[in-house]
C-alpha cells in the first residue's frame, strides 16, 4: 500500500493493516505522539483525504470530525492506498529548536563568551593530541617491526612512553606507514585503564593510547563532537581541538518522540517486542543526522573527528548504549550502572571511524543523570561556596542543592504540562505556539504573541506560565485556579471540560476552532509547579535549610531559557528571591560536554561530582507530599513563602 503524507509530499510503501503512526515513522514524518501509541494523549491526529482505513472513533474526536476523516494515527490501520494530511497542530517544526531571545523578566543570562569562565582553574588541555612524526624506512639491517619503529619515533619526537595500541590499528598500520612514506600523524589519548571491572574503579590510572594513524601531516585538522541527548531534542557541536573553538552546531527532535514523550513511556515501549532495538536505532538515527549537518555546515571531513562525548539523563544514556532500562522504573529503581567506560562509536551504529570512542557522563541515580552532572560541572557550582539551587525544569525536573562541600539532588515528576502535555490545546514550543500573553484589565480581552508571529495553533509551557500569572494578576482566576465567572466578559464561559477562557476565536487561529484554556489545564499546571517547588523545599529541609538560605539559583535547559522569572515566581514555580540571584546558563548539559573535550582534567571533576551528590527519593519522603499539598495554590498556601506576591495580589503582608 502506498501512503503519501501531506504537506511534506513524502511517500512510503507499507503492508495492508500497517499502523498509520508507524508508517509515518518509516516515512520520516514527525507527528506528535505523547503516549507511545497507546491512544490516550490524542495528539497524533491526521486527516484521511483519500483511501480507506480501519479505525475506531477516539473519545476526543467529534462525530462530525470523524466523518470528515479525522483520525488518531496510532489507532488507525492502512487498508488501501492513502493520502494523509498532517494538521498544523500535530506537526513538529524543527526550525524553532535553535531559537533564542533576550532575557526578560529578571535574572541574568550568561553570554556564550562567559560560559567557560564559570569553572575555576580549567585549562585548555584536550585528552586527545595529534603528533606528526617522521621515520626512516626499514632496511635489511634495520627490520624492526612497524609498530616498534612508530613507537620509537613517538618517544624521540614527543617523549611518549608506555603507549598502548588500539587493536583495530594493527590491520591498517603497515599500509598507512607506507602510504605516508613513513611520515604520519598519530592520535594519542590519555586513556583510562579499561580492564578495571568495578564502576568505582573505571577511572584507574591514565596512560597514553594510540587510537588512530593517518598518512601525512593532519595535525591542523583535529576535532571532537559533543552531544546533549535530551528526551525531546538532541543538540550537537563540532569542536576544533586545536583552536578551542566551536565550529558548528546542529539540533533536531529526538526520533524516540514517536514512541512516547517522556522517559516512562519509553521504558514501557522498550519492553515490547523489538522495542529496545527501535528506540536505540531512533536515537542513533537522529544523532547521525546531526553529525551530517555538522559536517555540511563546517565543511570538515568526519575522518578528522577523533572523539565524542555525550550527556543525557539516565534513561537516555541507557537507550543510546542499548541497555535495558526496565529496572529503572521498578522499585527499588536501579540502573544497570552509573559509570560506563568509553565505547566505540561505530559499535552503536554511529557513522564515525573505527578510532572514535564515545564518552558518556556518569549519572547519580535512576532519574538524576549525566546531563545534570554535566551541568553542575559546566556551571562551576561544585567549586564555589555560595549555597546554590540548580534546576532543570521539564517533565522530569531535576534539582541540585549545595556548593563545593556537599550536594543533594532529586528528581521530581512534574508531569508533561511544561512541554504542553495534559493541556487541552497544549503543544511544544514550535511554530504557532502562544508564548506570551497580556490581558486588558478592563475588558479582559487578550493580547497574544506566538512563536514565529503566525496564527496560534496552541500554547506551550512558557506561554502557559505567562498566561496563568496574568490571569492571577488581573483577578481572572482565584488562588485555587478557578475562573471568576462574575467578570463582565464573554471570554469566560462553560465548556465541555468545565469553565474555560477563550484565548483566540476559531477564525483567528490556524486550527479553525476556538483556542481555550480550561480549569483542568490550570490545575495540571498547578500540579507541575507544586511538584517542582515541593522538591526544592524538601531537599532544603533534608539538610536543615530554608529557601531564604539560597544565595544563587542556576536555571539550565532550553525551557528554562524562556521562563519569565517574575511570572514564574508569581505562580509559585520559582522561589521568591531577589532577581539578581537568578542565573541562566542555557544548555548546561552541552556546556559540560564541551569542557571535558577541551580539558582532560575535567573528566576527573565530572566523576567526582557524581560521587559527591547524595540522591533523595522524593517519592518516599512524607515531607515531600506535605510540601506538595501546600504548594497547590497560587502562589502558595503560606503567604510568608511569597511575601511580595501575596502583598501585590491580595494585600497580605
Amino acid at each position: 500500500m502506498l501512503v503519501r503524507f501531506q504537506p511534506h509530499n513524502r511517500e512510503v510503501q507499507v503492508a495492508k493493516g500497517e499502523n498509520l503512526l508507524r508508517a509515518a515513522m518509516e516515512a520520516g514524518v514527525y507527528i506528535q505522539a505523547s503516549c507511545g501509541g497507546e491512544g490516550v494523549c490524542g495528539k497524533c491526529r491526521v486527516l484521511i483525504e483519500k483511501g480507506e482505513v480501519e479505525s475506531p472513533r477516539a473519545p476526543g474526536i467529534s462525530e462530525e470530525d470523524f466523518q470528515r476523516g479525522l483520525r488518531q494515527a496510532c489507532q488507525t490501520r492502512v487498508i488501501s492506498d492513502l493520502e494523509v494530511r498532517i494538521p498544523v497542530e500535530s506537526e513538529l517544526d524543527k526550525r524553532v529548536i535553535a531559537r533564542t531571545r533576550e532575557r526578560v523578566g529578571g535574572g541574568r543570562q550568561v553570554s556564550h563568551q562567559e560560559l567557560e569562565s564559570l569553572v575555576l582553574g580549567w585549562c585548555f588541555n584536550p585528552a586527545l593530541h595529534k603528533h606528526y612524526v617522521e621515520m626512516e624506512p626499514p632496511t635489511t639491517r634495520d627490520n624492526r617491526s612497524d609498530l616498534s619503529r612508530l613507537l620509537l619515533a613517538l618517544k624521540k619526537a614527543q617523549g611518549l612512553e608506555s603507549i598502548s595500541v588500539d587493536f583495530h590499528l594493527f590491520k591498517r598500520l603497515p599500509f598507512v606507514l607506507r602510504e605516508g612514506e613513513w611520515r604520519v600523524t598519530a592520535t594519542v589519548v590519555q586513556t583510562r585503564m579499561e580492564s578495571q571491572l568495578s564502576e568505582y574503579q573505571l577511572r584507574g590510572s591514565r596512560r597514553p593510547k594510540l587510537t588512530n594513524l593517518e598518512p601525512g601531516d593532519t595535525t591542523r585538522e583535529h576535532y571532537s563532537i559533543v552531544l546533549d541527548i535530551g528526551t525531546t531534542t538532541i543538540w550537537g557541536q563540532l569542536l576544533d581541538l586545536n583552536k578551542r573553538a566551536t565550529v558548528a552546531e546542529a539540533s533536531d527532535y529526538n526520533g524516540q518522540i514517536s514512541y512516547g514523550d517522556d522517559v516512562i513511556s519509553r521504558i514501557v515501549y522498550s519492553q515490547k517486542p523489538e522495542g529496545m532495538k527501535k528506540l536505540q536505532e531512533s536515537v542513533v538515527g537522529t544523532i547521525n543526522g546531526i553529525i551530517r549537518d555538522l559536517a555540511k555546515k563546517s565543511g570538515v571531513n568526519l575522518d578528522r573527528v577523533s572523539h565524542m562525548a555525550a550527556s543525557g539523563n539516565t534513561i537516555m544514556t541507557h537507550l543510546l548504549l542499548g541497555l535495558d532500562p526496565k529496572y529503572i522504573r521498578e522499585a527499588p529503581y536501579t540502573p544497570v550502572a552509573n559509570f560506563f567506560p568509553p565505547v566505540r562509536a561505530m559499535d552503536l551504529g554511529l557513522t564515525m571511524g573505527k578510532h572514535v570512542h564515545l564518552y558518556t557522563f556518569p549519572s547519580v541515580a535512576s532519574y538524576v543523570g549525566g546531563d545534570i552532572v554535566s551541568g553542575i560541572l559546566g556551571s562551576g557550582v561544585y567549586q564555589r561556596k555560595p549555597l546554590t539551587l540548580y534546576i532543570d525544569i521539564g517533565t522530569n525536573g531535576e534539582i541540585v542543592i549545595g556548593n563545593s562541600e556537599w550536594m543533594v539532588t532529586a528528581a521530581c515528576s512534574a508531569g508533561p504540562a511544561f512541554e504542553g502535555g495534559g493541556i487541552k490545546h497544549g503543544m511544544r514550543a514550535t511554530l504557532g505556539a502562544i508564548e506570551d500573553f497580556r490581558i486588558n484589565h478592563r475588558t479582559y480581552d487578550p493580547m497574544l504573541l506566538t512563536i514565529g508571529m503566525v496564527k496560534p495553533k496552541g500554547i506551550c509551557g512558557s506561554g502557559l506560565i505567562n498566561t496563568v500569572a496574568e490571569f492571577l494578576e488581573a483577578g481572572v482566576i482565584t488562588a485555587n485556579g478557578k475562573f471568576n465567572a462574575d467578570l463582565p466578559t464573554r471570554r469566560i464561559r462553560p465548556g465541555p471540560d468545565g469553565m474555560e477562557y477563550v484565548l483566540s476565536l476559531a477564525e483567528e487561529t490556524a486550527i479553525d476552532k476556538d483556542l481555550v484554556i480550561t480549569e483542568v489545564d490550570i490545575d495540571n499546571l498547578m500540579r507541575a509547579k507544586a511538584a517542582m517547588y515541593a522538591g526544592y523545599v524538601t531537599l532544603l529541609q533534608s539538610v536543615g535549610l530554608t529557601v531564604g538560605n539560597l544565595e544563587q539559583v542556576v536555571i539550565a535547559g532550553a525551557f528554562g531559557s524562556f521562563i519569565d522569572i517574575e511570572r514564574a515566581i508569581t505562580i509559585g514555580l520559582l522561589p521568591e528571591l531577589p532577581l539578581d540571584r537568578f542565573l541562566f546558563i542555557g544548555n548546561g548539559s552541552l556546556l559540560g560536554a564541551r569542557l571535558i573535550s577541551f580539558c582532560n582534567e575535567m573528566l576527573d571533576d565530572g566523576e567526582r561530582i557524581s560521587r559527591m551528590m547524595t540522591n533523595v527519593e522524593l517519592s518516599e519522603s512524607p515531607e515531600f507530599m506535605n510540601n506538595y499539598v501546600a504548594a497547590m495554590f497560587l502562589p502558595h498556601t503560606n503567604a510568608e513563602e511569597f511575601p511580595g506576591v501575596s502583598q501585590r495580589l491580595f494585600g497580605q503582608k
